[in-house]
C-alpha cells in the first residue's frame, strides 16, 4: 500500500490530455485494478517465475499459458530518460520541457516500466538514479508516475 507522500494531488497531465485506459480484452485488468489499490503489480509466470510487462497471454520465456501477477516494490532505478521539449499533444503545448524516464524494476525481474519523472523538469538525472512509484489518482483511472526519493 501506498504511503500518503506516495500520492500526488495535482495532476501531471494537463486538462484535455487523454488518460490511459486498460485494454477492452481484459488482460491488463489485474494491473489497473492494482493501480486503484496503490498496489504495482507486474505479470509473473507461474510455471517458470519470469516478470513480464506489459502484459501477455503467455509467457515470453517459456510459452506457457500459466502467467499471474506479482506485487513489487514500486522502488526502481532510471534505465533511461528523456527530457521533452516538442509537445507531442495539443494540450502539452504550454507544459514543456517535462521528463519521461524508463524504470528498472529490480524486485520484479528488472522489467522496464515507462512513466513521467515528477519534480523540477530541469533537474539532473542520471542512468541509474533511484526512483519510486507516486500514484496519480483520476476518477476512472490511476496512473502510475516516478519520482526520486526525498523529493
Amino acid at each position: 500500500m501506498a504511503s500518503e507522500s506516495n500520492i500526488t494531488t495535482e495532476s501531471y497531465l494537463p486538462e484535455g490530455m487523454p488518460l490511459p485506459a486498460p485494454m477492452p480484452d481484459g488482460l491488463d485488468a489485474p494491473f489497473w485494478e492494482g493501480t486503484r489499490a496503490h498496489t504495482l503489480l507486474v505479470q509473473r509466470c507461474n510455471a517458470c517465475g519470469t516478470f513480464q510487462f506489459g502484459p501477455e497471454w503467455i509467457c515470453h520465456k517459456c510459452r506457457s499459458s500459466d502467467v499471474g501477477w506479482a506485487q513489487c516494490s514500486g522502488r526502481g532505478k532510471v534505465y533511461a530518460f528523456e527530457r521533452v521539449w516538442h509537445p507531442v499533444h495539443k494540450a502539452l503545448r504550454d507544459k514543456g520541457p517535462y521528463l519521461i524516464t524508463l524504470v528498472e524494476l529490480p524486485d520484479a525481474g528488472n522489467v522496464r516500466m515507462v512513466g513521467n519523472l515528477l519534480g523540477d523538469p530541469q533537474q539532473d538525472v542520471k542512468i541509474g538514479d533511484d526512483v519510486e512509484v507516486v500514484w496519480e489518482d483520476h476518477q476512472d483511472v490511476t496512473l502510475v508516475q516516478w519520482r526520486r526519493p526525498g523529493q
